[in-house]
């Protein structure tokens, strides 16, 4: 498939919902699946999408968590428990996905966890990278096949504007375990810049294919990922001049729209916000860096893969 070098700008702003940009899309055949569909932006991308008649497969930590969520959804929606920072559990819930036999239009990477107070670790490993980052790109990999099945295939990252501050070179490779000098927000910032090499990384190994990957900043909106942040407002605006009223209807709407606009059938390898096309930082255009974390995450992974 030919890709154009630059997506197209769209209408839409930061003001705009999930409803707006995919008003008058018909997603009736489609299949979607999105992690964290329980609240926040997965809710409201799993509320819209279904409306828009696409199938959901809606994750969440538990199954129950995802079925109430189902319940409370006018569609259909397919509820299955994906527990990021248990890989077990990840390759169970993609061994499940893939048993449907059904091909997926869209898998929307959106759920993670953020600036977490203290350090947590499991399978070695510093638990926002894990759950952020190594649960999605096992996900991925797993389902891939299945996205590949689709007419046009898409896989859509939620980073963040969060991935400009990271730690020094990017991704700390001699310090996942986030052991010497854990801070919060720099390693959300890490997990994040993560996402979205992995979105790039994706990308090219997509080429020659119907399918594509693309990373997206939601904006900064008031979810239940800010749990862990006291003056969100304050520390947030300080950190990068970013606006951050916006509703989680708006907050959604960037990932709805890569996920289903049709002039982005072809669109691979990008950075949206606010619908458009924006800057990725240096680290995150960087190719090498990209290509050491997928190689890295494939040792990481190895037996889950």
């Amino acid at each position: 498939m030919s890709k154009p070098s630059r997506p197209p700008r769209s209408r839409f702003t930061r003001r705009s919902t999930a409803a707006q940009v995919t008003a008058g899309i018909d997603l009736r055949g489609k299949t979607i699946m999105i992690t964290g569909c329980n609240s926040g932006l997965g809710f409201e991308s799993m509320r819209v999408l279904a409306l828009r008649g696409a199938t959901i497969i809606g994750a969440a930590r538990s199954e129950e968590k995802a079925r109430d969520a189902a319940a409370k959804t006018d569609g259909t929606v397919i509820p299955v428990a994906c527990e990021l920072s248990d890989l077990d559990s990840v390759a169970g819930c993609a061994e499940e996905v893939s048993g449907l036999g059904r091909p997926i239009d869209v898998l929307m990477c959106n759920a993670g966890i953020m600036a977490l107070p203290e350090l947590q670790q499991k399978y070695g490993l510093e638990l926002q990278f894990l759950t952020n980052h190594l649960g999605h790109f096992v996900l991925v990999n797993r389902l891939l096949e299945r996205v590949k099945a689709a007419p046009s295939g898409r896989v859509v990252v939620v980073s963040s504007l969060g991935h400009y501050s990271t730690v020094a070179g990017g991704i700390n490779f001699d310090n996942l375990s986030g052991a010497r000098r854990y801070v919060p927000f720099t390693f959300y910032g890490q997990s994040k810049l993560a996402n979205l090499l992995m979105s790039n990384e994706l990308s090219r190994r997509l080429e020659g294919s119907n399918a594509t990957s693309n990373a997206i900043h939601p904006g900064i909106i008031m979810t239940p990922l800010m749990r862990n942040i006291g003056d969100v407002r304050a520390t947030l605006a300080s950190l990068f001049s970013w606006p951050v009223s916006r509703s989680v209807e708006q907050g959604a709407a960037t990932q709805c729209y890569v996920a289903t606009s049709p002039g982005l059938d072809c669109v691979s390898g990008h950075y949206f916000a606010d619908c458009n096309p924006a800057r990725m930082s240096a680290h995150g255009q960087s190719r090498e860096l990209a290509s050491r974390l997928w190689s890295v995450s494939e040792e990481l992974a190895a037996g889950y893969l």
